[in-house]
């Protein structure tokens, strides 16, 4: 028997890497497993399926007169993972709970699937974990 070739992350929590992780945040991470893992796939739950939204750019993040320019930006970041071959899904019951209703209001290349379907899929990955 051959062990599968990919694993599942899980990301739930939507953070957008600002000033306590300029320098990495969650999809960062999924790149980097992505690449020492040998393949990666990532489910996008809860708040996090925010990150998938087609949406025009967010503007800068400020704190009184100080301007933060190095914010990461999430679709940016989903891009890198789906160039580099990972495929990202996002759990329909969350699209419609941040009114991200229908695929054209998603990234390309981003699947939406049903709520708890992917639990299904587990068995067929090395490895399922939470980012």
């Amino acid at each position: 028997m051959t062990e599968p070739a990919r694993a599942l992350a899980i990301v739930e929590r939507a953070h957008r890497g600002a000033v306590e992780t300029q320098f990495s945040d969650a999809l960062y991470c999924a790149f980097l497993f992505h690449r020492h893992l040998g393949g990666l796939d990532v489910l996008l739950r809860g708040p996090a399926v925010s990150y998938a939204a087609r949406a025009g750019q967010a503007p800068p993040l400020r704190l009184g007169s100080t301007v933060f320019s190095t914010v990461t930006d999430p679709r940016k970041g989903l891009d890198v993972l789906m160039e580099s071959g990972v495929g990202v899904w996002a759990e329909q019951p969350d699209l419609l709970a941040h009114g991200l209703a229908g695929q054209e209001a998603l990234l390309p290349g981003v699947r939406s699937v049903p709520g708890g379907s992917m639990a299904a899929r587990w068995a067929g990955y090395r490895a399922v974990f939470y980012l």
